[in-house]
């Protein structure tokens, strides 16, 4: 399912952007003119071999070690771009939506994100963008909360 019909489906008040390609969540900040705190970015990583989505402030970066203690695990790696492919086959590599859900796969939510009112995301291509309240964001996302987000 795209984005958009999965947040019209669950009923979310939402503003879709289009803007020139991004390929970072920092530079998604900079051309909507938004903080990167406000941004949310997602990193998929695979922890004692099941994937997850991790979703954090663009501005922060996942401590490995710090995840790995929240997760209760024994091996915490980044996916590679070949394994978020085949985990996201309807989205630009590096333009996944932060909702794990979409994915099948669980989201960790660094705590920071609370701070946030508005979050901004990438929508599956470089060139497209979702803008919600946070409590939006949180009720779709529906994910553990962790620490585990450094400022980079």
């Amino acid at each position: 399912m795209d984005l958009r019909t999965y947040l019209e489906q669950n009923g979310v008040r939402f503003q879709w952007m289009s803007h020139p390609a991004t390929y970072t969540s920092q530079d998604l900040a900079h051309v909507e003119h938004i903080s990167g705190r406000n941004v949310v970015k997602p990193v998929v990583v695979q922890a004692d071999g099941r994937f997850l989505l991790c979703a954090l402030p663009a501005s922060h970066r996942v401590d490995l070690d710090e995840l790995r203690r929240e997760l209760h695990a024994e091996n915490v790696a980044l996916a590679d771009e070949m394994q978020i492919r085949r985990l996201c086959p309807d989205c630009e590599v590096g333009a996944e939506p932060p909702i794990g859900a979409l994915f099948g796969l669980p989201t960790i939510m660094d705590d920071s994100l609370f701070a946030d009112e508005e979050v901004a995301f990438q929508a599956g291509t470089h060139q497209d963008a979702v803008r919600m309240s946070f409590s939006e964001f949180f009720r779709l996302a529906r994910p553990t909360v962790g620490h585990f987000g450094k400022c980079a």
